[in-house]
């Protein structure tokens, strides 16, 4: 059987290094991004340059010919700095604004050149507000795909907006379906003690600290299971609900004993059924931090 033709966009990224050599094996990847090298300057083979913000779609219209399913994990990055973190945030709806511009050119490419399906970067923060606001202060234990989408940041609202602005894409309303999965990534880096005792700087999750790590503990997908909810987000067979829309909106995490997010759509429509839990992979840290001799923190999933 011939491997499907995928198109890998923000291939140079940190999401792309956690997946891209199975990827590689098992699909016919095309990869695009606007930098052929990594953060730390490692040449990534075979990426080609396509700056998708560009409202010029004839630029970067080739790499879609062909193609049965896109992988977009590209973005514009914005990285506050020191004091002027507040106000950076608060100045952020520019850059988003450019990432929404960028999704709706991806959306596009695809659904002009017969792409079959698209499977897109989300995030966690586009229902952030849940979070921040009640699952931190237990007033809500679990968030679930179907919650009307609200963020307290704007980069959740763009995420948000991404899936939004799909939907019109998915339904068939310009002539065709665009098979559409969102996924709402979660934390995605290496759980080190040291980064929770003051030893390395913070991750900009949560507060810091003790329940950052219990947080990051609910929030963690592994490079195992994020690999395998990408796959599965471009070979599930049949994503269409109940009224024939292939829409999907699924969470990204590890089946986690102190996740926080339902992860109900990704295994009905996709079939996900994530390998590790944070409570096994981190045994060690855990007593270490949170159960040990010692330890005086409150039980549950998330807080102090």
């Amino acid at each position: 059987m011939a491997k499907r033709k995928v198109l890998l966009t923000g291939a140079s990224g940190y999401i792309a290094s956690l997946m891209l050599s199975t990827l590689r094996d098992h699909f016919d990847l095309t990869l695009a991004d606007v930098s052929g090298t990594d953060r730390v300057g490692n040449k990534i083979e075979g990426v080609q340059f396509a700056d998708f913000i560009d409202p010029d779609r004839s630029k970067y219209a080739h790499l879609f010919e062909g193609i049965d399913a896109v992988i977009h994990l590209a973005f514009k990055p914005h990285t506050p700095r020191g004091e002027q973190f507040e106000k950076a945030e608060i100045d952020r709806f520019d850059n988003e604004h450019e990432n929404i511009q960028m999704a709706n050119n991806i959306y596009r490419s695809a659904y002009d050149s017969g792409v079959r399906r698209i499977a897109i970067a989300s995030s966690n923060h586009a229902a952030d507000w849940y979070e921040h606001s009640l699952i931190h202060n237990r007033k809500m234990d679990m968030v679930r795909p179907a919650d009307f989408p609200v963020s307290d940041n704007f980069y959740g609202w763009a995420k948000a907006a991404y899936e939004l602005l799909a939907f019109p894409y998915a339904c068939g309303i310009f002539g065709r379906q665009l098979e559409t999965v969102m996924l709402r990534i979660g934390f995605t880096r290496p759980i080190a003690v040291d980064e929770y005792l003051g030893a390395s700087p913070m991750s900009e999750q949560t507060t810091g600290g003790i329940a950052e790590f219990k947080r990051n503990l609910g929030a963690y997908i592994s490079p195992r299971d994020i690999i395998q909810l990408f796959t599965k987000a471009v070979e599930a067979p049949n994503i269409a609900d109940e009224h024939g829309v292939p829409f999907v909106v699924a969470y990204g995490c590890s089946d986690n004993t102190r996740r926080f997010w339902s992860l109900e759509t990704g295994r009905k429509y996709l079939d996900y059924q994530p390998q590790d839990d944070t409570e096994i992979l981190y045994a060690n840290e855990v007593a270490q931090l949170l159960t040990g001799t010692g330890t005086d923190v409150r039980g549950g999933k998330v807080g102090i």
